[in-house]
Formats: structure tokens, C-alpha cells, sequence
């Protein structure tokens, strides 16, 4: 206890001790899976038939190992100045950064507990006989069950929601029963400090106005930030799940903003949350009310023959079944189409297609699918759960057991900010992509009275996807290139989802990585693929401006005599709240 090194006897004496005591473990654990008629390791390689006990046994004589070996290594480090024995934490698991969980025998414990049984179950899972579908549900749901277990999330035992509560004298655990009722009555977890933010006033500044609106969107073209404006507009579909602002987040962090300062004429669709008005609306109505309404807008305010369109996520899903839509009608109103993160082939969907099966489409079909509401904090909490101990179990440390107050992050404001669907368009939604896979398939699916084929679109067609994407695989989005489009040009950005998408050239961050030769695999583009340093804007805004038919002076107002400017940007639809 004086710090003095043992002896070199009692060293060995402790190290004998151990040694005893694991083959002690080993004789009786053998002894018990022998008369259960449960094989031994050894046994699995004689080619005899497979219990699933047995790999129970076995895993569980692992787990019993590793948790006698923490034993011993505490052991000797309390008493001896033995080594320190770690399992090691997932790569950016901030969970045990306080030094409490390393440097206090019981708190290095039960981190190393429950990392040790959270490996098992993880190998239990891999080792099940199952089909891989099945394996990758199982694979989601233990985790769901391991994030939720941690000890970083309980007050007694957490050693800073401990120490924060004696600091404060328990006025963290008031402050956090009071955000937990705040919470409750809200149905959902507050993640930023929401009176940061406010939309119009520094979110969604870029300004413009609304020159269209009908029951399911708005329609705003922004003002003119040069001289001259390319003369064939550009025409923005965000996704119909969240509100459209992510793309103009605020000055000097929008995609908008940097389009209408590089000479684009543009427009961008804004989304209405659904209400009781709105939940009969279909797919179609969606695309027709939608996309549709909106190019022909675009076209009379402008008088260009045709216009650009880009598409972000989901919205990028609905802009090529447009597109399609269009090509079956042999309109030619588009120029040329841009997919952000989209997906429309969705063989391989990650994780998020794992929760949509075919029980759970018809039980939404029979409750919402003629008419109804799926709420937008159902499907916030949906994507929450993709990356819980981010999205969900960080704040509920730092909110409810702390007594913290969230902190003001645009991207978190955003992302609570979510977006009610009608049930009938969610329903075909869901069915004819995640579990189906219909809209890839030509004619399999008929969109606004016309059978779809997305290789009928043969516009210049430019693609963007995210390494790091947890909800459009990047491979996915690259194979995009063999549905739909020509001239492609494919780009691969640093990052995940959002963050790869939203990377102004100005903040000179990540990367995004090019290559020419897309009949290359996936891994073989990404192999020969060129690194290139900062935003991929800059590159995008190249491909088209390559594509350009000239430019013209720039409007002197927004609208025309047939739609006036209705307000100002970013207009009403985008303020209404669903939660």
C-alpha cells in the first residue's frame, strides 16, 4: 500500500493464484457442459451436428474469462502495480472519457463489464445461424439494447452525474427533472437550445419570395445577387421529411445562398407539413402538386424552355420519378438533373431499411394508408435511432441526469424541426421502395397515370453521395449512375449525410474524392479515385456552367403578372411546427 514494488515471490504467488483459480473455472465449466450433453470448444471442429447451446456455453465460458481476468488485473494493479486490462472502446465512443472510469477500480469495472458483455452479445449475434437480413436486424436491435444499457446512462452510476449533483448540491438532478417534463409534455428530446434559432430571422435568410403556393407546397425564387443570371433557372426539391432550410442554413453555410451568388436563377420548393387539409394526399399528388407544378412555374416567370433541377435525399427520389413522369409524357422541360445522397435503387438500404418490413408496412397501410397523419417526431426518432448514443442517450446524460442546458447548433435546430407526412403517400412510399424495390424496375410502377422508366431520362445527370452516409449507402447512390441519366458525372464526398452535403468552399473543410472512369465497381472507383481537398461545390457549379446556355440580365423583381410575389422568404409553410 506504500507504493513499494512486491516481491518477486509474491508476485508469482498472486500470478499461481490466478492461474488456479481460471483452471478451477475451466474444470467446472467443462464439468457443466458435459453432463448438459453441451461440446466443448474443441468439439465444435469434429463435424458433429450444431446446438446452439453450445455456443452459448462457449461464449459464456469467454465472458466468465475475461471478467476473472479483470478481477485479477484490478487486483494486482490495486495491490501489486500489475498492468491495467482494457477492452478496447469503438472509435469516437466519447461515453468513459472522464478519467473516473479508468482511474476508479469501480467505475473501470463496470465500464469494462458491460464493454466485455456488449462484445458477447455483438458475437452471440454475428454466430447465429440466421439469414443476413435477419443477422443485420439483430445486429440493430442489440445495439438499440446495448446503447441503452450503458452505466453512462444511470445517475448512480455515472461518476460525473455524480460528482455534478454534490458540486451543485442536487440542483443538476432539479434542473434535469424539469427538462425531463418539458420533454414529456413536448414527446420528444431536446437536443439544442431552440431559442437560439428562429427561420427568417438566422435561418433561412437568403432573400426571395414566395410566387407560388397550393395546399402542399410553396414556391420561392430568390433574388438576384448579379448582374447577369444564367438564362436557364435552377429549380432546388428538398426532401419532403425535413424542412428545406438545411440547404440554407444561413449566411456564408447555404447552398442556396452560394448557387444565387454564382449567377443561378433559382427556385427552391418548400414543403408543408402535413395537417388534417392534406392527409389524403398520395405520391402522385405529391409529384404533380409537387415537382411538376413547380418546373411549369419556373418556366412562365422565366420564359426558358427548359430548367435545371436538384434533387437532396428523398427529394431526390420524387424528382426523378418527375423527371420520369415527364419523359413518358415526351415533355422536355428539364435541362439537366442533380441527386444529392438520393436513392433509387434500394437493394441495399443500411440500416434504416431494417426497420421496414413487410408486417410493419401493412400494419401503416390498415391504420394511415387511406388517409391519416404519420406524425414527423415518429420518423425523427426513427433516424434517432441510427446513431442513438449521438442522437438520443448523449443528451439525456447531459440534459436529464446533468441538469445541462443543449447547446445552439443550427444542424441540431434543424434536425428537430421535423415534417408530418399523409399516411397514403408515406405508404406508397415505403412499400414500392424500401420493401419492394419497385421504382427501379421499368414499368413496374405507374406514376401519375403513366408507367415509369427512369432510363427514359436521358438528361446530363450529375451525383453526389457521402462516404460516411448511414442513410444512402454511398455505393448505393453510385450505382444511381446505371439507372437514370447521361454524361454522368459522379462525385464522392468526405462525411456523412448532411455534413458531406452541406461544406461551404469558404470554411475550406473535408474532401470529396473524383474519378472519370464509372464503369469501374465501386471499390475499384474509389481505389483509383482522386483525392481533392475542400467543398465539392465549386465543382459542381463548374459541371454546370459547362452545361450553360448563356446568361441574361438579371430580373428586376421576382414573379410575373400571373404570379406575384405572394411574402416574403422564407414564407409561412416552413414556420408551421408538427411537434
Amino acid at each position: 500500500m506504500n507504493g513499494t514494488p512486491p516481491s518477486a515471490g509474491a508476485q508469482g504467488y498472486l500470478e499461481n493464484l490466478m492461474r488456479a483459480g481460471q483452471e478451477a473455472m475451466k474444470q467446472f465449466d467443462d464439468a457443466i457442459a458435459s453432463a448438459t450433453g453441451v461440446r466443448t470448444e474443441e468439439s465444435l471442429s469434429s463435424g458433429r451436428p450444431f446446438f446452439p447451446v453450445a455456443l452459448i456455453a462457449d461464449l459464456q465460458r469467454e465472458y466468465l474469462k475475461q471478467i476473472w481476468r479483470f478481477w485479477n488485473a484490478m487486483f494486482l494493479q490495486t495491490f501489486s502495480g500489475g498492468a491495467h486490462a482494457d477492452v478496447a472502446l469503438a472509435k469516437g465512443d466519447k461515453r468513459f472519457k472522464d478519467a473516473s472510469w479508468r482511474e476508479q477500480p469501480y467505475y473501470d469495472l463496470l465500464k469494462q463489464t458491460y464493454l466485455l458483455g456488449s462484445r458477447q452479445l455483438h458475437e452471440f449475434v454475428d454466430k447465429a445461424q440466421v439469414d443476413d437480413r435477419t443477422r443485420l436486424q439483430l445486429r440493430f436491435y442489440a445495439r438499440q439494447f446495448i446503447d441503452a444499457m450503458s452505466p453512462a446512462n444511470f445517475p448512480a452510476t455515472n461518476p460525473e452525474v455524480i460528482r455534478k449533483a454534490i458540486e451543485t448540491r442536487s440542483a443538476s438532478l432539479t434542473d434535469g427533472m424539469k427538462h425531463l417534463i418539458d420533454d414529456l409534455q413536448k414527446g420528444r428530446i431536446t437536443r439544442v437550445d431552440e431559442s437560439a434559432f428562429e427561420v427568417g430571422r438566422n435561418l433561412a435568410t437568403t432573400p426571395g419570395s414566395v410566387v407560388f403556393e397550393n395546399e402542399l407546397i410553396q414556391l420561392i425564387q430568390y433574388a438576384p445577387q448579379t448582374s447577369e443570371v444564367e438564362n436557364t433557372p435552377l429549380l432546388f426539391v428538398p426532401p419532403c421529411i425535413n424542412k428545406y432550410y438545411l440547404l440554407d442554413l444561413g449566411a456564408g453555410n447555404s447552398l442556396v445562398e452560394y448557387a444565387v451568388a454564382q449567377g443561378h436563377q433559382v427556385f427552391l420548393i418548400s414543403w408543408r407539413s402535413a395537417v388534417p387539409e392534406t392527409e389524403h394526399l398520395t405520391w402522385d399528388d405529391y409529384l404533380e402538386m409537387g415537382p411538376l407544378k413547380a418546373v411549369d412555374v419556373v418556366l412562365d416567370i422565366t420564359g426558358a424552355e427548359r430548367t435545371n433541377a436538384l434533387g437532396f435525399c428523398v427529394g431526390g427520389t420524387i424528382l426523378s420519378c418527375a423527371a420520369a413522369v415527364l419523359a413518358a409524357r415526351q415533355q422536355d422541360k428539364l435541362a439537366t438533373v442533380t441527386l444529392l445522397t438520393t436513392m433509387l435503387d434500394f437493394s441495399d438500404t443500411g440500416e434504416i431499411g431494417l426497420l421496414i418490413d413487410a408486417g410493419s408496412v401493412a400494419l401503416r397501410e390498415a391504420t394511415i394508408g387511406k388517409g391519416g397523419i404519420l406524425p414527423g417526431k415518429e420518423l425523427a426518432f426513427t433516424f434517432g435511432t441510427l446513431r442513438a448514443n449521438d442522437l438520443i442517450w448523449r443528451y439525456v446524460v447531459d440534459s436529464y441526469l446533468k441538469g445541462a442546458t443543449p447547446d445552439a447548433f443550427d444542424l441540431l435546430y434543424w434536425d428537430s424541426d421535423s415534417v408530418s407526412l399523409p399516411g397514403p403517400m408515406y405508404c406508397w412510399y415505403t412499400r414500392n421502395t424500401y420493401l419492394e424495390n419497385n421504382i427501379k424496375a421499368p414499368g413496374r410502377t405507374t406514376q401519375c397515370g403513366v408507367p415509369i422508366d427512369l432510363s427514359k431520362v436521358t438528361l446530363p445527370l450529375y451525383l453526389l453521395a457521402s462516404r460516411e452516409d448511414h442513410i444512402v449507402p454511398w455505393k448505393t447512390a453510385y450505382g444511381s449512375k446505371d439507372l437514370i441519366g447521361k454524361d454522368v458525372r459522379f462525385v464522392l464526398a468526405a462525411s456523412g449525410h448532411v455534413a458531406g452535403v452541406i461544406n461551404p468552399p469558404s470554411r475550406n473543410k473535408r474532401s470529396h474524392w473524383l474519378n472519370d472512369d464509372l464503369a469501374a465497381d465501386p471499390h475499384n472507383w474509389l481505389e483509383a479515385a482522386e483525392e481533392q481537398s475542400g467543398s465539392w461545390w465549386p465543382d459542381w457549379d463548374a459541371w454546370m456552367k459547362r452545361h450553360s446556355d448563356g446568361v441574361i440580365p438579371a430580373p428586376r423583381q421576382q414573379g410575373n403578372a400571373q404570379y406575384n410575389a405572394i411574402e416574403p422568404a422564407a414564407g409561412r409553410y416552413v414556420k408551421a411546427k408538427s411537434n
